[in-house]
C-alpha cells in the first residue's frame, strides 16, 4: 500500500507543473457555495448548494452578479449541478449524503427568460436501492449531471470504492427510474461535471480526501463504450477548498468555481490551463 501511495503522489508531483490558474476572481458572499456553472450569452451562470435559495445568479466575466432569476415553484433541498441545450437549463436536486431521500428531481426550465412555459420536474430514484436508512457512505448520492442529446446522466459519489456509476433519465418531466449505464474508474469522488459535444469532451471535478480537489478529462466521450477510457487526472492547484463546478473553454481551458471555506475569503471563479 505504501508503494502505491508513493506512486500516486509521484504522479501528481510530475503533473502538477504543467497546469496553471489563469484568472482568480472574487465572488460575492451571496453565492458562497456556489456548485453548478454554465454559460449564457456571454454570462456565467450558477446557484448555490443545499439550503440556498432557489435562484440562478447571472455573473459577469469577472464574476459579479449581474441579475438573479428566481424560479418559481422549486425548492433547493440540495441543488448539486446545472447543465443546459439549445432551449433548457436542467438544475438537479440529487443530493443525498444521508441516503434517506425519496424525492430527487431535476428542475427544467427555458432559458429564455421572456418564455411563458412553466418550471417541470423530472423526478427520478435509484432502482437499486432498497434501503434509505441514514448512510453517510452511501453509493446513492451524486453531483454530477451533463447534457447528451434527449438525456441527461448522472455521476454519483462512491466514497468508498472511489468510483462514478453513470445514470441515463430521458428529459421530458415524469417519474423515472434511472437507468445505470456503466462505470468509470476515477479513483476519487466526483464533485462536479460538464460535457462539449463538439469536442467529444467529457470534464469532471472531483476529490479523495476532500483537501486537495482534481481536473478529471476524458477525451472521445461516448455512451456507446463508458467503461474503456484512458482518464486524465490532475490537481487543481488552488489549495485546500471546496470545488463542485467546472466548464469546458476547450480542450485545454476551463473554468471552475470554488466554495468560500475557512481557507478563502470569499468563493472564487477560476481559470484554469492545462
Amino acid at each position: 500500500m505504501k508503494k502505491i501511495t508513493l506512486l500516486f503522489l509521484v504522479f501528481f508531483l510530475q503533473e502538477i507543473n504543467s497546469q496553471k490558474i489563469l484568472n482568480d476572481y472574487p465572488l460575492s458572499n451571496i453565492i458562497e457555495e456556489t456548485s453548478g456553472l454554465e454559460i449564457v450569452d456571454d454570462m456565467f451562470v450558477t446557484h448555490n448548494d443545499s439550503g440556498g435559495k432557489a435562484s440562478l445568479y447571472y455573473l459577469s466575466k469577472e464574476g459579479k452578479i449581474i441579475k438573479t432569476r428566481k424560479i418559481e415553484s422549486a425548492i433547493n433541498t440540495d441543488w448539486e449541478d446545472l447543465t443546459r441545450d439549445e432551449e433548457y437549463f436542467y438544475i438537479s436536486d440529487m443530493g443525498n449524503n444521508y441516503n434517506n431521500r425519496k424525492d430527487l428531481k431535476i428542475y427544467k426550465l427555458p432559458i429564455d427568460q421572456s418564455s411563458k412555459e412553466k418550471t417541470e420536474i423530472i423526478s427520478f430514484n435509484y432502482p437499486e436501492q432498497k434501503s434509505f436508512k441514514i448512510n453517510r457512505k452511501t453509493i446513492y448520492d451524486a453531483e454530477g449531471l451533463i447534457s447528451i442529446d434527449n438525456k441527461l446522466i448522472i455521476f454519483t459519489k462512491n466514497r468508498a470504492k472511489k468510483i462514478t456509476e453513470l445514470y441515463l433519465i430521458p428529459k421530458k418531466p415524469g417519474n423515472y427510474n434511472a437507468i445505470k449505464i456503466g462505470t468509470l474508474k476515477v479513483n476519487s469522488i466526483i464533485t462536479g461535471a460538464d460535457y462539449n459535444k463538439d469536442l467529444k469532451l467529457l470534464a469532471l471535478t472531483s476529490t479523495i480526501n476532500f483537501n486537495n480537489y482534481y481536473l478529471i478529462t476524458i477525451q472521445g466521450f461516448s455512451l456507446k463504450n463508458i467503461n474503456n477510457y484512458k482518464i486524465n487526472m490532475v490537481e487543481i492547484p488552488i489549495g485546500k477548498t471546496q470545488v463542485e463546478a467546472i466548464k469546458i473553454i476547450d480542450s485545454k481551458n476551463f473554468w471552475i468555481t470554488s466554495e468560500d471555506e475557512s481557507s478563502s475569503d470569499h468563493a472564487r471563479l477560476l481559470k484554469m490551463s492545462l
